[in-house]
């Protein structure tokens, strides 16, 4: 009879423990499902983006006026009654720039043969000019200046006439202007060629004064992460993502740079949870708690 009585108990027994197992809370669940999950450091992560990055040739040169005309007077044996401009005065073509007396008698006024600013001039009451003596002022035409530099050969073969630049310029600011001409030789011993960039500005600028101008030759748009994910060592270039609460270690390829930002061109897709701040403390497969960046952290 005890036997009996017992396998009578057995299928009430099989039906409580079942109805106690779905009983129980959502929470209690969830609880057990963290306590099964990987532990580890908290770590600022952040989701790769695609970016466009501008490519740049950066061009250091000298300011120095594109066209330079020299103004003397036709004769010889001529003296400066009158100075009517000073360096640094802009004039009109055919302007009166000075007025000079002949050996015999009378007068003749010297004309500005172009438009521009005046560079430097000599001109002084009572010295002498002469067609073929001291240039009694420099003009130059136009008022127009080129950036002139050196660039690389590597870097001369991205630049093509008419690119656009952005130019700074001592002294005066930033300001706009354009590949005007390019070398079609390079410098034996330093391998640089020269690049001319038009300045365009209404500014006063100073001949030989020190700019530096950037050439944009081209675009590239592509996943990108912040300089701090990358990571440089023996085993190449690497970025660290956290996938399922675990830290993996990507080998990446970089390309173009710019304001904090470094395109990926192989290794990293779009949306993949990069670790903000990459460093040697983490490494692959340890268990992580990802938060995610703020967009000022970005």
């Amino acid at each position: 009879m005890p036997v009996l009585a017992a396998r009578d108990l057995t299928p009430k027994l099989t039906a409580v423990i079942v109805a106690s197992a779905l009983c129980l809370s959502p929470t209690a669940l969830l609880a057990a499902d963290e306590d099964a999950a990987p532990k580890g450091a908290a770590v600022t992560v952040l989701k790769a983006a695609k970016s466009c990055f501008a490519n740049i040739v950066e061009v250091s040169g000298t300011i120095i006026p594109r066209e330079e005309t020299q103004v003397r007077p036709e004769r010889m044996g001529l003296k400066v009654a009158e100075v009517m401009v000073d360096a640094g005065d802009s004039v009109t073509a055919g302007q009166a720039m000075a007025k000079l007396n002949l050996p015999e008698g009378g007068s003749i006024t010297v004309q500005a043969p172009v438009a521009g600013v005046v560079s430097a001039s000599t001109a002084s009451v009572g010295a002498m000019a002469s067609a073929k003596g001291e240039a009694l002022f420099s003009i130059i035409a136009r008022g127009e200046f080129d950036l002139v530099g050196m660039v690389p050969t590597r870097d001369i073969q991205k630049l093509q006439v008419n690119q656009t630049a952005r130019i700074k310029v001592i002294g005066a600011g930033e300001v706009d202007g354009k590949v005007r001409r390019l070398s079609t030789t390079v410098e034996p011993n330093s391998q640089l060629a020269q690049v001319f960039v038009g300045v365009t500005t209404n500014r006063r600028l100073l001949v030989n004064s020190s700019g530096r101008a950037q050439i944009k030759t081209g675009q590239s748009c592509g996943v990108a992460v912040p300089l701090t994910a990358i990571l440089y060592g023996t085993a190449g270039t690497v970025v660290q993502v956290v996938r399922r609460a675990r830290v993996e270690t990507r080998r990446v390829e970089t390309g173009l740079m710019a304001a904090g930002q470094v395109e990926i061109t192989s290794g990293l897709q779009e949306g993949d949870i990069v670790v903000a701040r990459a460093g040697a403390l983490l490494r692959e497969g340890d268990p992580v708690r990802a938060v995610t960046a703020s967009a000022d952290a970005k």
